[in-house]
């Protein structure tokens, strides 16, 4: 057994793919130290969905909570890792399949390879049976390497709203090209932006 951290978040640089027409995400050092006499200063400017992110329910519900209310806790333990890929369906007839019992966080991983670069032109559609589920296993936490849990074109958002009323947190755009089926510990803490819809992560994973 290994206590590697295995990093499972992408990279945010200006090359990073976003939701198309959001901000695009960038960095720059507005105060050198020659400038200040101390220091480098650093600015982001990004949408809080940019790259591996949670979502806060306030993002598709405006009387949902925000993200620096959302329990902490649920984005901290035990986790495993499924494999999916190949899948253009995913609800419960094809998570049956898995051995969930005990499971407390879930994460799909749906493709072999990830382009940071390219926003994808489809994504694997949940079903909306897996709100449903995942409760009914005690999953509180889905987390998968896609920009979101919905159709690309969906306005409704069915699966955002199905995983929020049965009790599920979401992860989006996880990078587990280099992950192995298995049980892990998870750290994918959001930041305490307070009113916020959604945060980035750096989520990471170690082997148990």
């Amino acid at each position: 057994m290994s206590n590697r951290w295995i990093d499972i978040t992408l990279p945010l640089s200006k090359e990073i793919a976003v939701w198309p027409g959001d901000t695009p995400f960038s960095f720059e050092v507005v105060h050198t130290k020659q400038q200040t006499g101390s220091v480098n200063i650093g600015q982001i400017t990004a949408s809080v969905h940019t790259g591996t992110h949670a979502d806060a329910p306030f993002h598709f519900n405006n009387s949902a909570d925000t993200i620096e209310k959302l329990n902490i806790n649920n984005y901290i333990g035990a986790a495993k890792v499924v494999d999916v890929t190949g899948l253009d369906l995913i609800g419960r007839e094809e998570l049956e399949g898995f051995h969930l019992d005990g499971t407390k966080r879930l994460l799909l991983k749906t493709k072999k390879v990830t382009n940071v670069e390219q926003f994808p032109s489809s994504i694997p559609l949940l079903r909306e049976d897996i709100g449903k589920f995942l409760q009914e296993k005690g999953i509180f936490l889905l987390g998968l390497d896609i920009p979101s849990v919905d159709d690309i074109e969906s306005k409704e958002l069915p699966i955002h709203h199905t995983l929020y009323q049965h009790g599920v947190n979401i992860i989006e755009n996880l990078y587990l090209q280099d992950v192995a089926e298995g049980e892990y510990e998870l750290i994918a803490l959001p930041l305490k932006i307070v009113g916020a819809d959604g945060s980035p992560v750096r989520a990471v994973l170690r082997s148990l």
